[in-house]
């Protein structure tokens, strides 16, 4: 079974999660943030689902500290919050949360949300490490409505095989990009395919890519 760490001030909502959940994972949870990290090194969670405006120690710090450690880094770090708003979204984003949900919890949504997600991550979480590493990339290809399209991103972890980067461009699963190094002049890597789309419904998602085809050099190689 897996785990879910629930981090969360409130006993009450923490109450109604482990109801909601538990059927299918196993639960841990805590009222202290301070805690939270010493949880996850010990349990090794599959997930973590974050408050982020608890006394103390923030969500936010929280989750930039998940994501910076080695140990935690490849953990989905969900984010459960009253407080709604297209900037504190965009924030935890860039922190390195997978995914946002307001409150109250639309728990339909959370156990899809969150049975897609580490049914598609578990496969690359076995079979190689991924690094946080930030490359400049240049990917053209056909987006959502059959435009073409080319943008400039950044990619937030690489790994042998692909990586994790923002786009604009709305793309449908399984497309294909063509992908390029923007170093020092414009090189092409391959071909990569869509994986997994993460904040959906943000003007800049985010997309998971593994390679189709790699004639030219990688990051990893």
């Amino acid at each position: 079974m897996e785990k879910l760490l629930i981090v969360d001030d409130e006993e009450a909502i923490r109450r109604l999660m482990r109801i909601n959940l538990e059927d299918r994972y196993e639960i841990i949870d805590t009222g202290n943030p301070e805690q939270a990290l010493a949880l996850a090194l010990q349990n090794k969670p599959n997930a973590i689902l974050l408050d982020i405006r608890m006394p103390k120690y923030s969500g936010f710090e929280l989750c930039q500290t998940f994501k910076s450690l080695s140990s935690t880094q490849l953990i989905p770090v969900i984010i459960i919050s009253g407080e709604g708003g297209a900037t504190t979204k965009k924030f935890c984003k860039e922190l390195g949360a997978t995914a946002y949900y307001e409150k109250p919890i639309d728990f339909d949504a959370l156990r899809a949300g969150l049975a897609s997600m580490l049914d598609t991550a578990r496969p690359e979480r076995r079979s190689e490490m991924r690094v946080h590493l930030r490359v400049t990339l240049k990917l053209r290809g056909i987006d959502i409505h059959e435009n073409p399209f080319e943008e400039l991103s950044a990619t937030e972890n690489v790994s042998h095989s692909g990586f994790l980067c923002g786009c604009i461009a709305q793309l449908k699963e399984d497309s294909e990009v063509e992908v390029f190094l923007v170093s020092g002049g414009t090189k092409l890597v391959g071909r990569a395919r869509m994986v997994r789309s993460e904040w959906c419904d943000t003007p800049y998602s985010r997309y998971a890519f593994r390679f189709v085809e790699k004639p030219g050099d990688w990051i990893l190689d």
